[in-house]
């Protein structure tokens, strides 16, 4: 398995153009955060059936599939999993307040679609495909990329 800075590596070398990263600065957080929604406007009924008392912050899809996730980051470095968790804490949280006023779907598809179309804008200036074009995997290490970016290395 590749370690967290070969694939930092590889991801960098479509993110050189300065306007693209700051376009990734906001949307990767975004298209996370989006994904974190949809996977919360699922209906969970099974999962409240089987998980003890009631807590609505654990009681959804996007609880289950992040910690699925959590074991990828997990395996590259432990502080990128945690770092990623707390992220990840924040999206859950947010999202649920967000679905208290809101369709927390048709929000979550609007951020979706508008940060997917910066994406490829970013891109389109930088002149390269997206990364996860080559290696669905890029998907999962951009979050993990910005947030190196921001808050220093692994």
């Amino acid at each position: 398995m590749k370690s967290l800075e070969t694939w930092f590596k590889e991801y960098a070398v479509s993110h050189q153009n300065k306007t693209n990263i700051a376009i990734h600065f906001i949307c990767v957080p975004a298209i996370f955060f989006s994904i974190v929604g949809l996977l919360m406007s699922i209906p969970s009924g099974f999962l409240a059936s089987i998980l003890p008392g009631v807590n609505p912050f654990i009681e959804n899809w996007a609880f289950v599939v992040l910690l699925l996730v959590l074991f990828f980051y997990i395996r590259l470095s432990v502080k990128m999993a945690l770092q990623i968790l707390v992220f990840s804490a924040f999206c859950i949280i947010a999202n649920y307040y967000i679905g208290q006023y809101a369709s927390l779907w048709l929000v979550s598809i609007g951020i979706f679609v508008a940060a997917w179309v910066g994406q490829f804008y970013g891109h389109k200036i930088e002149g390269q495909k997206p990364s996860f074009i080559e290696d669905f995997k890029f998907l999962l290490i951009g979050p993990a990329w910005v947030i190196q970016k921001m808050f220093g290395k692994k």
